[in-house]
């Protein structure tokens, strides 16, 4: 299995910026559907972003134009670039893998990622 591990969240004012991580432990994450997901306290999981093995990414309705997801195959890296941060974004944000397919990735189809890694929080007020 795909181990992953995520880094960077932090506590910031909204308005700021902040710049998630998520560490494969293999190259072979770069085959897969990757995404962003995260969860709040009583609400739940919810999809933010997802990146097929092209590149080519997908996000939710609630991040467009705010949040960029991106990879670096030679680093094993996933990465969630967050700008224009809200205090609605605040959450536990997890990093996921699909590891039955690589095209057609969505972030809404959160049950069908397998893969998780622990969370990094993000609280914005």
């Amino acid at each position: 299995d795909v181990q992953l591990v995520e880094s960077g969240g932090d506590s910031v004012q909204a308005g700021g910026s902040l710049k998630l991580s998520c560490a494969a432990s293999d190259y072979t994450y770069n085959r897969y559907c990757m995404g962003w997901f995260r969860q709040a306290p009583g609400k739940e999981r919810e999809g933010v972003a997802a990146i097929d093995r092209a590149g080519s990414p997908t996000y939710s309705y609630s991040v467009m134009g705010r949040f960029t997801i991106s990879k670096d195959n030679g680093q094993n890296t996933l990465y969630l670039q967050m700008n224009g941060l809200k205090p609605e974004d605040t959450a536990m944000y997890y990093c996921a893998a699909d590891v039955f397919k690589g095209s057609w990735c969505s972030p809404h189809l959160v049950q069908e990622y397998q893969n998780w890694g622990q969370g990094t929080q993000v609280t914005v007020s």
